[in-house]
């Protein structure tokens, strides 16, 4: 871990930056909050476009992005950032649990889909899993 300090917590960061990409401004939030506490910086977007039109999209160690979203959902995303040679992980979070979106994302390379409302309990230890950087 590094011995840096998060400017919003005060706690040392794990020097991974999460990108989250989300239409509802409280799930941006509390990912926030909760990323932030666990050690990660963090940036937010309100939409694929937003991220899209980002100069440093490629600058995140792991993307969070919705899966439903308008007018482009999170698996069009991820599509879109693979076709640009983007390959930063990516985990899907919806609230719509269903098998066959947890299929196409992990055939396109998704490497999580989480279901909502339970992320609190559990969304830093997988984007730590994911990134394989050791628990808290």
């Amino acid at each position: 871990m590094s011995d840096r300090l998060n400017a919003s917590t005060g706690r040392p960061t794990t020097g991974a930056t999460v990108y989250v990409v989300d239409d509802d401004y409280d799930v941006r939030r509390s990912l926030r909050f909760l990323l932030e506490m666990d050690g990660f910086r963090v940036r937010t977007f309100s939409s694929a476009e937003f991220l899209l039109d980002f100069e440093g999209r490629n600058d995140s160690d792991c993307l969070i992005i919705d899966y439903k979203m308008q007018p482009m959902d999170g698996l069009e995303l991820t599509k879109r950032l693979r076709g640009i040679g983007i390959n930063t992980p990516v985990i899907l979070i919806t609230g719509f649990p269903d098998e066959s979106i947890s299929k196409k994302a992990h055939a396109i390379g998704i490497s999580r889909v989480l279901i909502k409302p339970h992320l609190d309990e559990n969304i830093a230890a997988n984007v730590r899993d994911t990134l394989k950087l050791p628990p808290r």
